[in-house]
């Protein structure tokens, strides 16, 4: 059991590649962010748009950029960026500085530099919920929100997972669960990172070892994340396992920000997966919230629409910045 333990694991992982046009912010909270800026063409849109990637501990996948870039033909300048820990951004020596307010205050620093007195901000599952958290604080420099697939609102309210979705919308289970994915992937080593990065502060695995693993847990997880098997997402490095797991750690921390965002009155849009793995209650929240809102469900797509009804999605999203 000590061997299983303490010796690192070598993962036969695929290695994250810079993409060409990368570039990086210095922030002064430390954080070294590696982001991709599509400029828009034309006339300029005076708000640009940041993508929030998923996770935490996510990162932005040349999918999504590939997906999203079309809006730049619109003349909206279109920032990518990996949040600390993860993707091409750097890693933090001391892992109790990943929060989620380290995220939210990356966040701010970079829509200052950006130098646009409002942002138009596209949420991806866990990056909604980082939307949410710049939102309650930080109204005054948004302009609209999209939120896709989004993930739970923070103070998580357990009782929504058993609400029950009109039966006019049809959702479907993915035929993978998220459960299953853990169990697969999970073993004894992770589980004593896991725990003593989250009770004691350290880091029993290198980064790379640790981001190795979290590769592979995602390709096993990801399994839950789309309407049809076929469109599985192959392996794919870049997730920031640290990151993933203190941020989770840090939400048990937050102040509610319902109070904040009930309060709000920019246009927001919902876009959902018919197929979503993120129960019914948990996205009837973002609708009850928000009151200037849109919702639209997206028929045969899971977790990651992009993938599965790329058009849609592209046209949906075009639609609501086009009113």
């Amino acid at each position: 059991m000590a061997f299983k333990i303490f010796v690192p694991q070598k993962h036969d992982v695929p290695q994250l590649n810079k993409r060409s046009n990368t570039q990086y912010w210095n922030l002064t909270t430390g954080s070294i962010i590696g982001y991709t800026l599509i400029q828009g063409k034309d006339i300029k849109k005076p708000y640009p748009i940041i993508y929030l990637h998923g996770g935490p501990g996510g990162h932005v996948s040349d999918e999504i950029i590939n997906t999203l870039s079309p809006l730049a033909e619109d003349g909206f300048d279109i920032y990518f960026y990996d949040q600390v820990g993860s993707g091409l951004s750097n890693r933090l020596k001391n892992i109790n500085e990943y929060s989620a307010e380290r995220h939210v205050n990356d966040l701010d620093e970079i829509i200052n530099k950006i130098s646009s007195s409002k942002v138009i901000l596209i949420g991806q599952s866990w990056g909604a919920v980082l939307a949410t958290l710049y939102a309650a604080n930080h109204s005054n420099k948004i302009k609209k929100i999209i939120f896709t697939s989004p993930g739970q609102i923070y103070p998580i309210h357990n009782e929504l997972a058993s609400e029950n979705p009109p039966d006019s919308l049809h959702l479907k289970q993915p035929v993978y669960s998220n459960k299953q994915g853990n169990e697969k992937a999970i073993n004894l080593r992770s589980k004593a990172i896991s725990f003593f990065a989250t009770t004691f502060n350290i880091k029993l695995a290198t980064d790379k070892e640790a981001d190795e693993f979290v590769t592979l847990l995602n390709y096993e997880v990801n399994k839950s994340t789309v309407f049809d098997t076929a469109k599985i997402l192959p392996i794919r490095p870049g997730g920031g396992f640290y990151s993933s797991i203190m941020t989770f750690n840090s939400l048990a921390k937050i102040t509610n920000p319902r109070p904040q965002l009930s309060k709000l009155d920019f246009p927001v849009l919902i876009l959902k997966g018919q197929c979503d793995n993120i129960k019914w209650g948990f996205t009837n929240e973002y609708i009850r919230m928000f009151k200037n809102h849109q919702f639209k469900l997206i028929k045969d797509a899971g977790h990651y629409i992009n993938i599965e009804q790329k058009e849609e999605y592209q046209n949906t999203i075009r639609n609501f910045l086009s009113q």
